[in-house]
């Protein structure tokens, strides 16, 4: 079963050509990547499946339905955490909660955020505003409000990207761990190569824009993933590469360095 179909996606924007026929499915459960080179609409594919931006053709469902009937069923992690100062950090897990719903005591709500945050290793942080946490510590406050409303999407647009790399690796485990755990569908935006292989089920490379499929990727590799240790990861990220310079030509190599 289908989390998310685009079929022949068409879109554009200002009058520049954003999709052109875009196809691709994310099956129920799955952690999907989409990988591309910057600009070519991977941000705005997530905007269309939550509904905050309608196409020009063809056809996207969400659980089977239409995105303007599926928005309690999605929850979005973006580049920046995007806390409210004033709360802790349990007071913006729970922020989440309050909006999304009207059945849930503050209590239950409490002891959710208090789970989830436990999950993500704040455990002993709860109370600490966004002032007093790591970059890396409030972007755990905002996985976890999204864990927290119980989607069965969870859509991530480059939210490693702004950490160092210690600190993304790190996140990147525990996103794993986090999605084994709960079966959440994940949609994964990210122009990194090794980050793609790190997470995906199959990653789905685009083009330049207008924005098509050019490849779908398959990463049966078990996990946790050492791409420098596994032959395989590491033929993946050449062939990855490859077709990055390939689309970029005059830009091989900053592009590669981009993509480490």
């Amino acid at each position: 079963m289908n989390a998310i179909s685009f079929r022949d996606v068409r879109l554009a924007l200002g009058g520049v050509p954003i999709f052109d026929g875009l196809d691709f499915a994310v099956a129920e459960g799955e952690f999907l990547c989409l990988l591309g080179p910057s600009g070519c609409g991977k941000s705005t594919s997530l905007r269309v499946v939550g509904d905050l931006l309608g196409v020009d053709g063809g056809e996207v469902t969400v659980a089977d339905g239409a995105p303007s009937a599926r928005w309690r069923d999605i929850a979005f992690v973006f580049q920046s955490p995007r806390l409210v100062p004033w709360r802790s950090a349990l007071g913006n897990v729970v922020l989440g909660m309050e909006l999304r719903f009207d059945s849930l005591s503050r209590p239950e709500m409490d002891a959710r955020a208090r789970a989830l945050l436990a999950l993500v290793g704040l455990a002993a942080d709860v109370d600490k505003y966004p002032r007093m946490l790591s970059g890396g510590e409030r972007q755990r406050v905002a996985i976890a409000r999204a864990f927290a409303v119980e989607p069965r999407i969870i859509l991530m647009d480059e939210p490693f990207s702004a950490l160092d790399p210690n600190t993304r690796r790190r996140m990147r485990e525990e996103l794993i761990e986090l999605w084994r755990r709960t079966a959440k569908t994940i949609v994964f935006v990210t122009h990194d190569v090794d980050e793609a292989l790190t997470l995906a089920d199959r990653i789905v490379l685009l083009s330049a824009k207008p924005t098509r499929v050019l490849e779908t990727v398959p990463v049966d590799r078990p996990r946790p993933r050492a791409i420098d240790g596994d032959s395989e990861l590491k033929r993946m990220r050449e062939r990855l590469h490859a077709r990055f310079a390939a689309l970029e030509p005059s830009s091989t190599n900053d592009q590669r360095e981009g993509l480490q």
